[in-house]
């Protein structure tokens, strides 16, 4: 599948802004199954500073300087992107989920010790008594970690609502888990909570998912949004996604940007500014199927 990726965010500022500094994550990862075709950034005003990086985990982040006095900052990101469809393994033949966490208090290959990393507390994921009493249900002995993932992932789907609104960036887990409502980043912090409270590894993945209008209507521009689920290791397999939100395993319509700990280590724009901090924020994502892979 290849798909053209538009994310345009725009900010308005009550007062002239005279310098602003912002880290940028939207550059789609280079994976066995996503290629990154192409790639462009548009600032306006022009940066006056624009280098890039790789982070910790390997995510591509772009520092921009936007000197001189302005009241309005648009960044788009365009990306040409090409999915393969990838195979997860059968869940009945993944090894035991006490395997798993077992090989990751003492790890010994260097996958094992990356994977360890993404065992403990980060800040959006605390490790709550109330959460390891959800998830253990999903945990019975010697069960294949994709089979318990994927009851966990179900049990999530049905027990919590979406609603658009229900909660901010600066929500709490335990608020989420009290009012069994929220948006894909809730799902995503809450079911790596389960997974890290059962002592095993769970990252959080940004990204965007293509998405259909409803039934006889056309498809409208900057319908599409930015999305997350969670990934967690398992031995030989790797990193397999989970997506809590839709109760799946993504396929060809997930397109990824970052991974980290939380939703801290992957936000698509962060920035300081010097002047006004009174603004509008408007967000626009298009994810159009072009094609199909070329041969």
């Amino acid at each position: 599948m290849i798909y053209e990726l538009t994310h345009k965010t725009s900010y308005e500022y009550v007062n002239s802004v005279s310098l602003s500094h912002h880290l940028l994550r939207l550059q789609p990862r280079e994976l066995r199954s996503q290629k990154c075709l192409r790639h462009e950034l548009q600032i306006s005003p022009a940066a006056a500073v624009r280098e890039s990086h790789l982070d910790h985990f390997g995510n591509c982040v772009t520092f921009v300087t936007v000197e001189g006095s302005h009241k309005h900052l648009e960044i788009t990101s365009r990306s040409r992107i090409e999915i393969t469809p990838g195979e997860a393994p059968l869940p009945e033949t993944t090894p035991a989920w006490e395997k798993v966490r077992d090989l990751c208090v003492a790890p010994k290959s260097r996958d094992l010790l990356e994977a360890s990393e993404f065992i403990h507390p980060s800040p959006h994921v605390k490790l709550l008594p109330e959460v390891a009493e959800y998830a253990t249900p999903s945990f019975a002995a010697g069960r294949p970690i994709l089979e318990a993932v994927l009851d966990l992932t179900r049990r999530i789907h049905e027990d919590f609502k979406f609603e658009s609104g229900a909660t901010t960036v600066r929500t709490p887990l335990e608020q989420v888990i009290t009012q069994r409502r929220g948006v894909c980043q809730d799902f995503a912090h809450f079911e790596i909570a389960c997974l890290r409270a059962m002592g095993l590894p769970a990252r959080y993945v940004s990204g965007y998912l293509e998405t259909d209008p409803p039934p006889g209507k056309p498809r409208l521009a900057g319908a599409d949004a930015s999305h997350a689920w969670i990934s967690f290791f398992c031995p030989d397999a790797g990193w397999i996604d989970v997506d809590p939100t839709n109760n799946l395993l993504p396929f060809t319509r997930h397109i990824s940007v970052a991974w980290g700990r939380d939703y801290s280590d992957v936000s698509p724009i962060r920035g300081v500014i010097l002047g006004s901090g009174e603004h509008s924020l408007k967000v626009g994502v298009d994810v159009v199927h072009v094609g199909n892979n070329l041969l």
